[in-house]
């Protein structure tokens, strides 16, 4: 009776066992070198299954105005996230979008007012003002956990992520690719290093130096 239990309880064992974790580096630069910042790297599991991504970004989430700019410029956040909109200049701002994943506007509101909205449907986000033109940010609302901003040195890391297939996407508001995004298959497992060029074109006026 005993032996008879061992295959049972190898199977027990099995099945709580969590599955095997990866580990994911991306370091992203254009033709120069250059490193890119404030690209959104995400994965998207082959035949979906992704648990839900509020799991991996957590909040909270803000979109700040500061010195007639957004901060950050581009914002990560999972579906259903609320956005806070604080305003820390001394001046009043109208902040719209008139993107399909979310359109909506914040009407003239000043330091003492608090705004925010909630984004419920998967998609990038492009925020301006009704009053100063040169004002742009993008918020990427990512209906996948594994997602990351790449940092200064236009690096992204992400961790724990299950072995399998996954589609590999890398967006920037300034690529050159159609939807801004570069895709490419991705068989992840252990730790591994994609290293990337991007094409870029130039910022608007008057924000040189952002988007790397």
């Amino acid at each position: 009776m005993k032996c008879s239990l061992i295959p049972v309880l190898i199977s027990l064992l099995a099945l709580a066992a969590p599955a095997a974790a990866a580990e994911l580096t991306v370091d992203l630069h254009r033709a120069n070198g250059a490193p890119v910042r404030d690209a959104v790297v995400s994965l998207v599991p082959v035949g979906g299954g992704a648990p839900a991504a509020a799991t991996r970004l957590a909040g909270p989430f803000q979109m700040s105005q500061e010195k007639i700019q957004f901060h950050p410029f581009v914002l990560l956040v999972p579906v259903g996230a609320t956005v806070a909109f604080p305003n820390l200049d001394k001046v009043r701002h109208h902040v719209y979008s008139f993107s399909p994943a979310r359109t909506f506007e914040l009407k003239l509101f000043g330091q003492e007012d608090h705004r925010s909205v909630t984004f419920d449907k998967a998609g990038v986000v492009a925020l301006g003002c009704n009053i100063h033109d040169r004002m742009l940010a993008y918020i990427y609302v990512s209906d996948t956990p594994y997602a990351a901003r790449s940092d200064d040195q236009g690096r992204v890391q992400l961790h724990n992520v299950p072995d399998g297939a996954f589609t590999l996407k890398v967006w920037h508001p300034f690529q050159k690719t159609p939807a801004q995004t570069l895709s490419r298959p991705l068989a992840l497992k252990g730790e591994m290093t994609q290293s990337l060029t991007l094409e870029l074109r130039d910022p608007p006026a008057g924000m040189s130096g952002m988007g790397g």
